[in-house]
C-alpha cells in the first residue's frame, strides 16, 4: 500500500491514473501513475498547510507553485551564450531547385553499375551538347518518377535526398549540369536555383531564447521543490529517489 504522510493511495486510484501514462510496459506505466499520484498528494498537503486559495485543486496547486517557486530571469549573457552555442537552431538550411535523370545501380553490383554508367554518360553527352533536351531525355531515360515532370525534383532541402546529391548541389553553379555517382546509381543533375542558408539575427532570436531559458529554469526549480517536499514527507510503498523526470511531469 502506498501512502503519503499517512494518506493512502489505493490500487484503484493507480489503475485509473495509468491511462494518462503510456509506457513500454505495464509495470512502468504503473510506476509513473503511482509517482504522479504521490506528487499530487504532496502538493495538496502543502496547499492545505499553506492555506492556498483557489477554485479547484489544480488552481490551488498552480497558485502554490507560483508562491513558493522563484524563477530568475535569464541574463543578457546567458541569452547570448545560448545563441552562440546553439547557432544551428537559428539557421535555415540552403534550399535548392534541381532536376535529375536517374540511372539506378547499386555500388555492390559491378555489372549493373557499369551498364548504368555507360547509359548515363551517353545521355550526359547529349544533354551537355544541347541542355534544352534535358526534360525530353529525362522522360525517355530516367528511372525516377520525377521523369513525368522532366526530371524536376522541386525544392530540395538538407535531408530530402542522398548525401552525394546534396554535396553536388552545394558546390555546383546555378544552371550547370553534372554527372553524379551516388549509392543508388548515376544522376545527371541540373541545378536550377539556390537560396543560401541564412541565420536568424540575435535580436530576432532573443525573445524565444529568453522564454526557453525561463521555462528550463522553472522545470529545474519545480523538480528541486518536489524533491524537498519528498525528502521531508513520510512516503511508503514507492521509491522516489530516482524519479526526477516523473516528478517534473
Amino acid at each position: 500500500m502506498i501512502s503519503v504522510n499517512g494518506v493512502a493511495i489505493t490500487n484503484d486510484a493507480v489503475g485509473r491514473e495509468m491511462q494518462h501514462h503510456p509506457a513500454a510496459s505495464r509495470n512502468e506505466a504503473e510506476r509513473q501513475a503511482a509517482t504522479a499520484l504521490v506528487v499530487r498528494e504532496l502538493l495538496l498537503q502543502r496547499v492545505s498547510e499553506r492555506e492556498v486559495a483557489g477554485a479547484t485543486e489544480d488552481e490551488r496547486i498552480a497558485n502554490l507553485i507560483e508562491e513558493e517557486i522563484r524563477v530568475p530571469e535569464p541574463t543578457d549573457e546567458e541569452i547570448a551564450r545560448y545563441y552562440r552555442r546553439n547557432g544551428l537552431q537559428f539557421t535555415s538550411p540552403a534550399i535548392y531547385r534541381a532536376a535529375h535523370i536517374f540511372f539506378p545501380a547499386r555500388v555492390s553490383n559491378e555489372r549493373a553499375s557499369g551498364e548504368a554508367k555507360a547509359a548515363a554518360e551517353a545521355v550526359f553527352a547529349s544533354v551537355t551538347a544541347d541542355p534544352a533536351q534535358f526534360d525530353e531525355l529525362a522522360r525517355a531515360h530516367s528511372a525516377c518518377s520525377s521523369k513525368e515532370q522532366g526530371g524536376s525534383l522541386g525544392l530540395v532541402r538538407k535531408g530530402d535526398t542522398n548525401p552525394e546529391l546534396e554535396q553536388a548541389m552545394a558546390t555546383m553553379e546555378v544552371g550547370s549540369i553534372r554527372l553524379v555517382r551516388s549509392r543508388h546509381g548515376y544522376h545527371i543533375l541540373r541545378l536550377d536555383d539556390r537560396a543560401e542558408a541564412t541565420s536568424l539575427p540575435f535580436e530576432q532570436a532573443r525573445g524565444w531564447i529568453a522564454e526557453h531559458l525561463r521555462k528550463s529554469s522553472k522545470r529545474r526549480a519545480i523538480a528541486q521543490y518536489l524533491q524537498l517536499l519528498t525528502a521531508r514527507a513520510a512516503i511508503k510503498g514507492i521509491d522516489l529517489a530516482a524519479a526526477d523526470s516523473p516528478l517534473v511531469q
